[in-house]
């Protein structure tokens, strides 16, 4: 499988702390891959390093083959990387459509036309075409949540990232948000989800990566991973031997 982004060797420390040790793993075109860890792990951390809001002190960082790892938050957007974060933060005052046009014109290349166009087509995929009017600050959680979706999509990315994008819905929302990922999936972007709701994660990924202190422990398949040694003891808490 052809690689769309990859981490080699990429460390990260703040003094005595370190947030990232020695990460490597590829992404796959149109793969979709799960980071479950305990709360500290370095799970976000490592999203800032792919974004580029913060700098690796070692490693390298590839999109589609090019080294990106010095290359600025803002060029690795245009450049076909957009995330999610764990607080939806819309532009609470301006529209639903409003606030995913300034992902468009500020996260992506063209024309004025098409990002409109793109805009439409990306609140049509999310579930909110019909909320495109409404003021984003009167919108649900849920609401939220898929406009979180709606602006990271609407940047035209090649890897999407979503930091535990179901925490806090109902088991109901939980299930709506994910048959909508699963909508994404479909057109073929490649994905990697940080969730702690372990079971809308083993409903969407091809694979699953565990980190712990900054380290990856485990990556494989999502059920064998789930039930390895490691992940039960570091994850989970349980004495694999008990």
């Amino acid at each position: 499988m052809t690689a769309v982004l990859e981490l080699s060797g990429v460390s990260k420390a703040y003094g005595a702390i370190t947030v990232a040790d020695q990460l490597s793993y590829r992404l796959g075109e149109g793969e979709a891959l799960g980071v479950i860890g305990p709360n500290g792990a370095g799970k976000t951390s490592m999203f800032n390093l792919i974004t580029g809001t913060i700098r690796a002190d070692s490693g390298e960082i590839r999109l589609k083959g090019d080294t990106i790892t010095r290359w600025s938050a803002a060029r690795r957007c245009r450049g076909g990387i957009a995330r999610s974060f764990q607080i939806p933060q819309p532009f609470a005052g301006m529209s639903v459509f409003e606030n995913t046009l300034v992902a468009a014109t500020h996260g992506a290349t063209g024309s004025l036309a098409d990002a409109n166009d793109h805009c439409l087509e990306m609140l049509e995929l999310t579930g909110l075409i019909d909320k495109a009017n409404e003021t984003a600050g009167k919108l649900t959680l849920l609401g939220r949540k898929r406009l979180e979706l709606a602006r990271a999509l609407c940047a035209r990315p090649r890897v999407l990232l979503l930091d535990e994008i179901a925490g806090g819905l109902t088991e109901r929302e939980c299930h709506e948000l994910v048959a909508t990922i699963n909508t994404i999936r479909k057109t073929g972007l490649s994905i990697i989800w940080i969730e702690h709701i372990v079971h809308a994660l083993l409903s969407v990924v091809d694979r699953l990566i565990v980190i712990d202190f900054g380290r990856k422990i485990a990556d494989g398949d999502p059920k064998e991973t789930m039930a390895s040694q490691a992940v039960q003891e570091i994850y989970m808490g349980v004495d694999a031997d008990a």
